[in-house]
């Protein structure tokens, strides 16, 4: 990717200047709010964390609050440009903090010449801060610093240079090292760079099971071999090895590992050539790397590369690192991070990236492959899973390690809160999943031969979610199957042209419907075809539930299942349901996919229905039927109708919480309901609204998608005698997972009334 200066230039001064602002938690528009937010209501606070220090976490942002702190010594690739020009880079890096791990950050970039000084400025600050990020200080000196400030605050501090790059870099070679066929303990490693990050990357390697003496670092000077005299320090002295090895070309000559964390182009193709057979080539120098990708993979085609850049496969980024230890580090109010909280990242990496890609991830990249391998060994960093499995992971070894002075017990708990941090609205989904997990309810899906479904299935099978029934040709399925990398066991297969209970699939088929103009030769050939060959089995009792619609149109997926399921007793109709997920919070909305223009019975029977599946989520329906008017303030026979579906809804069902007619934004401001409207049932807003004709509810879902960034779970189909849900054409494996949830609870639900 090509950025040009003037991109740059503009994105740093367009509109607001810079890239960070602070933005107030708390209102101030009244002498209230001012006279709460300082004084005196201030001073009350005051006295409170006066008395008890620790209750600032309490009161205050201080649990929350990260310091970027820089003097600019050696910044990105640009080296000694000092604090003002690093600042920048200061402010992007609270960016980032803020970007993927809800961290505020103030970046500090300080005029201080000497080790010493940095101490002192960075102890001074130890009251504001939960944590500190030291960022571009020169080595050696950035060692001394972290040292020091380890040994006197209580408070966690990181130097990302050297650690941030060692975490990321070593949970590729934990990955890369298994794709090599190789073991950590035997390989030979070459470390180009003697600077903070090359000796973190180095010394943690070690941690990680490498030799030291397998481990041959080079500077500027060559290798750094024992007796040599020039441009050494206590620090490099290290990593002296006894080798006849004077250069980088001489020392990669049989080894495994190539890492760079130096300058653009010292390695050749020569040199690559040389190293022994499925090379690990980490070229890491950023922008250019030691050797580009292109020349590492002409050089032979055995090698397994990683670069600091984004355009090639397996970035070394640590953006993958920094936010969500201090994330797992502040959560537990960790006094430090220690070793066993940055294995606990190290691995937490390392296992992700094995795990199988969602959807969503790779769409964020181009809809790019992603699979473990040799061009995916580290997780890419707008995987949203990374914070649920690296914080954790950092906050659980902290506490085992004894150095958290808080103490988490409910995980689960803890992961959907950094979820809901970070707006992954997942609870609607995460309800529906838990319920769902080990039912053992059986879900055909009859477009079983899809790449999709089969990846889906087996995410089914993985979290237990139910046990799905793949219809197709078992042949086909299987060979895909083993394309794609997906164990079918668990999966039941079944091929519609040899189904062993079609003829008595055949004769129920035809006594249900001869009265409608079907014959039995009609019947033999429907039950071959995928959708009614599944249905017939939620009929039959076959299966619980069916899952379709990924590649055919919604009437053409719905009509199978009503004239075999048919609508359920007491209902006279069918309705679709989406559940709208936005960062914050998740909503109901009805009729989005059924209903063109329902009457005033028909919304009631709606809101009836919709009011069901809400509470299959646990979640307490509170319904608004919307319209153009507010309350009666507009008398047209759009607005009576919704009028009289309320009253009749309430009638079906005396219990829902409902009301209307009502304008959408009333019905979801709690104030202006409780001002101007104290008499509506709506207290605290709506959460399901039920739209008076399909074009608002199918226009509104849609919108609130596309433009509204809201996360979209459906359509849910409501009415059926039996669980039916259609899948939305095109739609990824997430949401046929979800789907597939959806329809095992209701199965559930159904067996319990």
């Amino acid at each position: 990717m090509k950025i040009r200066l003037e991109d740059a230039l503009q994105y740093h001064s367009g509109g607001r200047r810079g890239k960070v602002e602070v933005v107030p938690t708390k209102p101030c528009m009244t002498q209230r709010d001012l006279s709460l937010a300082y004084t005196p209501g201030v001073g009350e606070i005051c006295r409170v964390i006066d008395k008890d220090p620790e209750s600032v976490f309490e009161y205050t942002s201080k649990g929350n609050l990260v310091a970027v702190l820089s003097n600019g010594t050696a910044v990105l690739g640009l080296g000694n440009i000092g604090p003002l020009a690093g600042k920048p880079v200061m402010e992007g890096k609270g960016v980032l903090f803020k970007r993927f791990a809800d961290i505020d950050v103030f970046d500090i970039e300080i005029d201080a010449r000497t080790p010493e000084e940095i101490v002192a400025v960075a102890k001074a600050l130890e009251p504001t801060f939960g944590g500190i990020n030291l960022e571009d200080i020169k080595a050696p000196d950035c060692f001394y610093v972290e040292e020091k400030l380890r040994e006197t605050m209580n408070i966690p501090v990181f130097h990302d240079d050297q650690h941030g790059t060692a975490i990321i870099s070593s949970a590729a070679l934990l990955n890369a090292v298994e794709i090599a066929g190789k073991k950590i303990s035997d390989v030979k490693i070459v470390v180009n760079g003697a600077g903070a990050a090359a000796i973190a990357c180095s010394k943690l390697y070690i941690k990680l099971g490498a030799k030291q003496e397998n481990v041959t670092m080079c500077d500027s000077k060559g290798v750094i071999y024992k007796g040599r005299a020039t441009s050494m320090n206590a620090y490099k002295e290290q990593f002296a090895r006894d080798t006849q090895a004077r250069t980088l070309g001489q020392a990669l000559v049989g080894a495994d590992v190539f890492v760079g964390l130096s300058v653009a182009n010292v390695v050749t193709t020569d040199m690559v050539r040389s190293m022994a057979p499925n090379p690990i080539v980490f070229a890491m120098a950023n922008p250019d790397p030691e050797i580009t990708y292109e020349d590492a993979m002409a050089a032979r085609k055995d090698v397994i590369m990683a670069t600091g850049r984004s355009d090639y496969p397996n970035q070394v980024n640590n953006v993958l690192g920094f936010p969500f230890i201090f994330r797992g580090a502040l959560d537990v109010r960790a006094k430090t991070i220690n070793e066993e909280m940055k294995i606990a990242a190290v691995n937490a990496l390392a296992t992700l990236a094995r795990d199988v890609v969602p959807d969503s991830v790779k769409r964020a990249y181009g809809g790019i492959d992603l699979e473990f391998g040799t061009e995916y060994i580290i997780p890419k960093p707008f995987d949203t899973r990374v914070i649920t499995r690296v914080a954790p992971a950092v906050a659980k070894a902290a506490m085992e390690s004894g150095v958290a002075r808080l103490k988490i017990d409910d995980w689960e708990k803890y992961i959907y809160q950094l979820e809901e941090r970070m707006g992954i609205t997942r609870e609607i989904v995460r309800t529906a999943i838990t319920k769902s997990q080990r039912s053992g309810k059986r879900i055909v899906f009859p477009e079983g031969e899809e790449e999709k479904i089969l990846h889906a299935s087996q995410i089914i099978i993985d979290e237990e979610i139910a046990n799905p029934v793949l219809l197709g040709n078992r042949t086909r399925i299987e060979m895909k199957a083993h394309e794609l990398k997906i164990d079918l066991d668990g999966i039941e297969i079944i091929d519609p042209a040899k189904f062993d209970k079609s003829e008595e699939y055949i004769e129920a088929l035809f006594k249900m419907r001869r009265r409608k103009g079907m014959t039995r030769e009609e019947a033999a050939r429907f039950v071959e075809r995928s959708n009614y060959l599944g249905a017939m089995m939620v009929h039959m009792d076959d299966a619980d539930g069916l899952v379709s619609g990924l590649t055919q149109s919604y009437p053409n997926t719905i009509r199978p299942a009503l004239q075999v399921i048919g609508i359920a007793e007491g209902r006279k109709r069918v309705a679709g349901l989406y559940i709208v997920m936005t960062k914050r919070e998740s909503f109901f909305f009805a009729d989005t996919t059924v209903n063109i223009d329902p009457t005033a019975e028909e919304l009631a029977e709606i809101a009836v229905m919709t009011a069901e599946v809400v509470k299959r989520f646990n979640v307490v329906p509170r319904a608004a039927m919307l319209s153009f008017s507010n309350f009666g303030n507009t008398r047209l026979p759009q607005s009576i109708k919704v009028q009289e579906a309320v009253e009749m809804a309430r009638k079906m069902d005396p219990d829902l919480i409902i009301d209307g007619e009502v304008q959408a934004d009333v019905a979801l401001s709690p104030d202006v309901l409780e001002e101007v409207y104290p008499f509506s049932a709506l207290k605290g807003g709506a959460n399901t609204l039920i739209f008076p004709d399909l074009n608002a509810g199918n226009i509104a879902y849609k919108l609130m998608g596309k433009i509204g960034g809201a996360t979209l779970l459906g359509p849910i189909l409501m009415g059926m005698k039996k669980p039916v849900h259609v899948l939305q054409q095109g739609c990824d494996v997430d949401a046929i997972v979800n789907i597939a949830a959806v329809c095992a609870v209701e199965a559930i639900d159904r067996k319990k009334s």
